[in-house]
């Protein structure tokens, strides 16, 4: 294990940071609600957006910029198409709630979208996508960002990277999971390389100049590169219209950043969207056809002798093993969770595994 991480154990660590989220005022349930999701990332080995983003959120519900006693209503829409306005709430409750009135609608209507605006940042996509995949139905989600991708040629950026991810139920262990941002990486690897001290691959941002650069800390001031160039542009542009033009949420520069703005709230807006499978094919059916798909990408040789993935795969393998093993968090991380404790008269009850 690197000197840069330290091991801990995944029901230690949820504990604690479902102490943390109660203690900064979330109701037991919805501070339950993050500890698992966040964890459970991490589990995933999406550490970008794990535990190590815990006293980032803390720290914007100790100062009011996420409201923990929020009142989330319907504000438009009907049947099949609903807006959530979600009162500066935690985007992880934002997302959840969203999610739970897409499914809902979709158990009568058979497709469920629901928008939500005035939330904050959420955490991983996938998180919302898999609640559908739970319930038997396909799940989208996507989530706006303020812009943060420069365009080839461009001087400033134009549009977030702006994630989204889509899961498949396949009835069997692994659900079909699909998570992305549409920049070259997520700005959390930013965060994660300058934790751990890395360098990054000279592809994936610019300095503030706009110009390539190795250095985290410089593309943490800079701009990060599309996936795919336009193409990732375009599909950035879409996710923007359809979680904050369309919802009467905020978009594109109106959205506030969490780290430069760490006392206002976000104004994100998201969208859900769930598909119910039932009303076109059955559960049997379903499972019969996703193991044929999935067979057939397992079939598919491979030069170097490695075995084809499916999206969500690798993900539930380093799962098992970080249960198993305990989840590398950066040392860094590990320091800041014990400063959050301190400065919430916590006991710190994290112990490193292997001491």
């Amino acid at each position: 294990m690197s000197e840069n991480v330290t091991l801990v154990n995944h029901e230690e660590l949820k504990a604690f940071v479902c102490n943390v989220f109660k203690t900064a005022g979330l109701e037991k349930e919805e501070a339950l609600f993050h500890a698992e999701a966040l964890v459970d990332t991490s589990l995933r080995g999406v550490d970008s957006h794990g535990v190590m983003r815990v006293p980032a959120y803390i720290n914007r519900m100790l100062n009011g910029a996420i409201n923990v006693k929020p009142s989330i209503n319907m504000i438009r829409g009907s049947k099949g198409l609903q807006v959530l306005d979600g009162d500066h709430a935690s985007g992880f409750t934002v997302g959840r709630a969203a999610m739970e009135k897409a499914i809902e609608v979709a158990k009568e209507h058979n497709v469920g979208a629901v928008g939500a605006i005035n939330s904050n940042h959420f955490g991983a996509a996938s998180l919302y996508a898999r609640m559908a995949a739970e319930e038997g139905m396909v799940g989208i989600a996507m989530t706006n960002v303020l812009p943060l991708i420069v365009a080839p040629g461009a001087s400033e950026p134009v549009t977030g990277n702006n994630p989204f991810a889509i899961s498949i139920p396949t009835h069997g262990e692994i659900p079909f999971d699909l998570d992305m941002s549409l920049s070259k990486v997520a700005g959390g690897k930013l965060t994660l390389a300058i934790k751990k001290g890395e360098k990054i691959p000279m592809d994936w941002a610019t300095d503030s100049e706009g110009k390539p650069t190795d250095d985290p800390q410089e593309a943490f001031k800079g701009f990060l590169m599309p996936m795919g160039d336009y193409k990732g542009l375009g599909l950035s542009y879409a996710v923007d219209i359809l979680s904050g033009l369309i919802t009467g949420g905020a978009f594109s520069h109106q959205l506030k950043s969490m780290y430069a703005k760490p006392q206002d709230p976000s104004l994100t807006s998201h969208m859900m969207i769930a598909i119910n499978l039932s009303a076109i094919i059955g559960k049997d059916e379903m499972k019969s056809r996703m193991e044929q798909y999935i067979d057939q990408l397992k079939e598919t040789p491979m030069w170097d002798g490695s075995e084809m993935r499916f999206p969500g795969e690798l993900e539930h393998l380093k799962l098992i093993e970080r249960k198993e093993k305990g989840v590398p968090i950066p040392t860094k991380t590990f320091e800041e969770l014990q400063q959050v404790a301190e400065k919430m008269n916590l006991p710190f009850t994290l112990q490193i595994l292997g001491e």
